[in-house]
């Protein structure tokens, strides 16, 4: 009955987030993703795709994707193994592995055709997150931890788990007769969160427990919502987007608390960016009190009546993509009806060298720093089209609509 009343919660959970039919399912061997696979396939509410990533990082790693694609095909599910091999050895690896999961999942998702992915993150990973953001500082949106449901360009993360206990995971998979495999780096006090995860045991008999700053991140999350709806009041009228740039009425911006102003800031640069993570604080209050600065991937630059936020030249200056694909995760190009893209092109950043071609100011649809890092056909070094530039006619650059508190600001065109 216990076994039973999971499924249920399972179910239940699920039609919260209500998924589309066909799902992807992140599975590393671990107990708690195995759990998510396990109370997928008994839920029946969807096609399941199982994937999962060999970081590389690990001999034994190996052998549990191997367990996973076994277990897979054994419950006769598709199972594809992703492998990443670009560590370098610097920066943080945690964050880098993040990174590297999240891009390889995408790429896997947009090939299989499925537009949501369900990752096996449980309560204790929410308290941990909570935790860990709360020695960081983190403010309301930090705090309220990680969401069920997240969408990014195109594609819902969902994390069905979060009510979930791992201790009441594991009862249930030893019930059913399922292994799972351990990972030893989960008891490596290198990391943050086994950091966390020790300190949680301590802070337990205090009051501080797993459930209980589950409970703190939904009251946070709460909170993100009457804050999300006042910036996104304030966007309708101090803000509006120009062929991808960002533009704020710099007196109005001023003249708000400082809660709305950072967070319509942020969500802008995050816009611009692509990225789904704001920036710390400090640094994004810092590059409020310039009149020129760079964060984030993005550049601000203030005068006394705008604040103008685009992308940075030098984040995107090696970036190329194929010229029929997502361009910098926002932007698409299209040729005029009836011409033809020539064999090899590629969608790359317009630089000195492209704009240095667009001697026609008249036809610039943007500042010189911005039509920098605007896109631009390029055939090797030879430039095609640069259609914020007004080079070549006809063709069209448009942007991925914006989202969240920014989704009401005005075109300006």
């Amino acid at each position: 009955m216990a076994a039973d009343r999971l499924v249920q919660r399972f179910g239940l959970a699920m039609a919260a987030l209500t998924p589309p039919d066909k799902i992807g399912v992140a599975v590393s061997g671990g107990s708690d993703s195995m759990a998510l696979l396990y109370l997928a396939q008994h839920w029946g509410g969807a096609r399941l795709h199982v994937v999962s990533i060999d970081h590389g990082l690990r001999p034994e790693a190996a052998n549990e994707t191997a367990m996973v694609a076994q277990t897979a095909q054994q419950l006769g599910l598709p199972h594809t193994t992703l492998n990443w091999q670009n560590w370098d050895g610097r920066g943080n690896l945690q964050d880098h592995a993040r990174q590297a999961r999240q891009s390889l999942l995408r790429d896997w998702a947009q090939q299989v055709g499925v537009t949501s992915i369900m990752l096996g993150h449980t309560r204790d990973d929410q308290a941990e997150t909570v935790l860990m953001r709360l020695a960081r500082g983190s403010g309301v949106d930090g705090l309220a931890g990680m969401q069920a449901a997240r969408e990014d360009q195109g594609l819902h993360w969902l994390r069905p788990l979060l009510g979930f206990e791992r201790a009441e995971l594991r009862d249930w998979l030893r019930a059913q007769n399922v292994n799972w495999a351990d990972d030893p780096s989960n008891d490596n006090l290198t990391y943050d969160r086994v950091k966390a995860r020790q300190m949680l045991a301590q802070l337990a008999p205090m009051g501080v427990s797993a459930a209980r700053l589950a409970e703190t991140a939904q009251r946070m999350d709460e909170a993100r919502e009457v804050l999300n709806m006042a910036a996104h009041d304030a966007a309708k009228h101090i803000c509006r987007i120009q062929f991808g740039d960002i533009i704020f009425d710099a007196p109005a911006l001023d003249d708000l608390p400082a809660e709305t102003r950072n967070r319509l800031v942020a969500d802008a640069l995050c816009a611009v960016s692509s990225n789904p993570y704001r920036p710390r604080l400090a640094a994004l209050r810092a590059a409020l009190k310039a009149r020129r600065a760079t964060l984030h991937g993005a550049l601000l630059t203030r005068s006394a009546r705008t604040l103008r936020i685009t992308r940075e030249f030098q984040a995107v200056r090696l970036h190329a993509t194929e010229a029929h694909a997502l361009w910098d995760r926002r932007w698409h190009v299209s040729a005029p009806q009836g011409v033809s893209v020539p064999q090899g092109a590629q969608i790359r950043a317009l630089g000195t060298s492209g704009l240095a071609q667009c001697a026609d100011r008249s036809a610039w649809r943007l500042p010189h720093a911005s039509l920098l890092a605007s896109p631009a056909v390029w055939l090797d070094d030879v430039l095609i089209a640069a259609p914020l530039a007004g080079i070549a006619p006809g063709w069209q650059a448009s942007l991925l609509p914006m989202r969240g508190v920014l989704a009401v600001a005005p075109n300006s065109h």
